[in-house]
């Protein structure tokens, strides 16, 4: 019996790494710090009624940007992991295996769980607010949107130290990825955890795409809609046609290695290079699924810090539509390689170079705005300036890479990787950041010290470039990715090391931000105007940090821009609102269903994982349970009476007396 334990737990558990075992040790007692300090303050019932149950759009929001600090934290410390192997020839710091666990990780975390559920929580926190709305169309399915994409992320994570992390690369290409490759459960943990998190996804973008077109303010037309709300919109379009081609391909994995089918499998009559096609076509539309936001954080940004309206409104919007549209046609450019033929490889060379067209008009408009503006050097826009020339080197690497003869040369290589993460890093990450420090006052009601701001900016770009510039030439110079090690003659040694020193100067700008919220926590000023930054757009006419019903009274929108046309003509932020304006508000109920059947997802995930059909199927079976409950839930809303409607108007101008 007690062998039989034993053999069991050295199965389930990732033994044998200094590294892992930390990590878990690590793991175990911060659980046990947080249950103690829930336990001794007495804040279980707080947590579960505020936060574990709530459908505020807001807190769902902020949850969301929780999870993706903590996975950047989690993808980043594997990048330096990664660094220190390759900062030298012929380190033996990771064991290959490791290695290849931790770079398919950290593509998995950075792409999926960081980057994904930070433009959600800016999706969340700032959509009903610009357009006028007191909620999102589905307040309920919002809930579960993030509960399933936070117990996706979780069952993925859980792999670091149980049952052993994917290493087949972040796509997952067979023949790596099929059993004969990849026999343990690591593989198992990549498809369901993604799988899970991925319908979270799906629901996200239906969810903001009939929130954007049913529920705008009166008056707000189409074209007068904010620039980040239109981002949204585009983004959530390519969502809902992108993610369903990801949940089919992992599905059809999943099968080949549960049910012995053989869809990707030579040997069965199956195709590896037909599991390729499909998820690049889902995973190309995905980069422009997490950029073309940032571009609207930018348009926001740049026009409110230049006191001026945007330029070209109208060619910014068709430039969107045109990059959701044609995102969808560039797939094959990532395997030029393949065989295709001269005449495949021209079309999609020819579309990849075309979709450069409307990100170029974007970026001479954003110029033309700045132009004769008057702006001010705050931190958002630091990171909007910044991003221009970076992503402008990486549209440019991006261009050569499209050109199918040269592509023979540099796919494959570091050239590749450095392009990847130019667009990702300059592109995403940047433009996250400049939203996070734009609207962080409409969420919490004060704004990140600047100073410090200032340090991880500098320290972020600094590192990004001594890491990233290197690496074009080192894939010049024929260093491949997924190298795990490499001899003293081959000459890159110089350049790796460089390249480490500039990543673990980002991880030190990463530190600095940490410093910057918790000093900024610590030694905040409230935000009393509810428009800090004199801003534009509506979210910035009502209290910081907003109420939970948003907007006491319904705005009305005349104009684009109609907050700061409203400044011009004399209206104060934060006017007394006449108490005949006011009526009850119907707003959702909490609701417990969305955490309890995304727990239950888990469970199921989790006895899929390790072919425990004990597990999943009561599981699946607590999950339909949850669903007829909800059919059948009718006492779901409530309403606001005026009373408090008025106590919190008046709480809110009250601080600012």
């Amino acid at each position: 019996m007690l062998d039989t334990i034993k053999q069991f737990a050295s199965e389930f558990f990732v033994t044998g790494d200094p590294l892992i075992l930390g990590a878990q040790v690590s793991i175990g007692l911060a659980s046990v710090a947080i249950v103690f300090v829930l336990t001794f303050f007495k804040k279980w019932g707080w947590l579960w009624r505020e936060w574990l149950t709530t459908v505020d759009h807001k807190r769902i929001g902020i949850m969301y940007i929780i999870c993706s600090i903590l996975m950047l934290f989690r993808g980043g410390v594997d990048a330096l992991l990664m660094r220190l192997q390759l900062a030298m020839p012929g380190v033996e710091f990771l064991q290959a295996d490791h290695y290849n666990a931790i770079f398919t990780t950290h593509g998995v975390i950075m792409i999926l769980f960081m980057a994904m559920p930070l433009m959600f929580g800016l999706f969340n926190i700032v959509v009903p607010l610009q357009i006028g709305a007191r909620d999102v169309a589905y307040p309920f399915l919002n809930s579960l949107s993030f509960w399933m994409f936070f117990f996706g992320a979780m069952l993925f994570n859980v792999s670091f130290v149980i049952g052993g992390s994917p290493d087949a690369g972040w796509l997952a290409y067979p023949p790596l990825s099929e059993l004969s490759h990849s026999p343990g459960v690591g593989q198992n943990f990549y498809i369901w955890g993604i799988q899970i998190s991925g319908i979270g996804s799906l629901a996200t973008g239906i969810n903001f795409i009939v929130t954007i077109l049913k529920m705008r303010a009166p008056g707000m037309k189409l074209m007068k809609m904010p620039m980040f709300s239109w981002s949204v919109l585009s983004s959530c379009i390519m969502i809902i046609f992108a993610f369903p081609i990801l949940t089919v391909t992992l599905f059809l994995l999943f099968l080949d290695r549960f049910a012995g089918a053989h869809f990707f499998t030579l040997d069965g009559g199956g195709n590896p290079m037909m599991y390729i096609n499909l998820i690049w076509m889902w995973g190309h539309p995905e980069v422009y699924i997490v950029v073309v936001p940032a571009f609207g954080i930018f348009s926001e940004v740049v026009a409110t810090f230049s006191r001026k309206k945007l330029f070209g409104y109208k060619s910014m919007v068709f430039a969107m539509i045109g990059i959701s549209v044609l995102s969808f046609f560039t797939w094959v450019h990532h395997f030029f390689t393949m065989g295709s033929g001269a005449d495949v490889n021209a079309f999609f060379a020819i579309t990849t170079m075309l979709i450069a067209i409307p990100t170029g008009v974007k970026v001479f408009n954003w110029l033309f705005t700045m132009f004769r503006g008057r702006i001010r050097f705050s931190t958002p826009m630091m990171w909007s300036i910044a991003f221009i020339p970076c992503f402008v080197i990486g549209g440019m690497t991006g261009v050569l890479l499209s050109v199918a003869p040269a592509d023979f040369q540099f796919h494959n290589s570091y050239f590749l990787i450095a392009h990847f993460h130019q667009v990702l890093i300059g592109g995403v990450v940047f433009g996250y950041f400049a939203g996070l420090y734009y609207w962080w006052p409409k969420m919490f009601g004060f704004t990140l010290n600047e100073h410090l701001g200032k340090w991880a900016f500098w320290f972020w770009n600094i590192g990004f470039y001594v890491c990233f510039m290197p690496q074009y030439f080192l894939g010049l110079d024929g260093m491949t990715r997924r190298t795990y090690t490499y001899d003293f003659d081959m000459g890159w040694g110089p350049l790796n090391l460089v390249s480490t020193i500039g990543g673990f100067l980002m991880g030190l700008a990463f530190i600095f931000q940490v410093w910057q919220i918790a000093y900024s926590i610590k030694k905040h000023k409230k935000d009393t105007t509810g428009d800090v930054w004199d801003g534009r757009t509506l979210e910035w006419s009502i209290p910081s940090p907003a109420p939970f019903y948003n907007f006491a009274v319904s705005p009305t929108v005349e104009e684009t821009d109609d907050w700061w046309e409203r400044k011009q003509k004399g209206e104060k932020p934060l006017a007394p609102i006449p108490d005949s304006a006011l009526a009850p508000i119907h707003m959702p109920k909490n609701s417990a269903i969305p955490f309890i059947k995304s727990a239950l997802w888990f469970v199921a995930g989790f006895g899929f994982v390790w072919g425990w059909l004990w597990m999943a199927i009561p599981a699946m079976i607590g999950v339909g349970i949850c669903m007829l409950v909800r059919s059948f839930s009718y006492d779901t809303d409530y309403y606001v009476p005026v009373d408090e409607v008025k106590r919190t108007e008046l709480l809110a101008r009250g601080a600012k007396a």
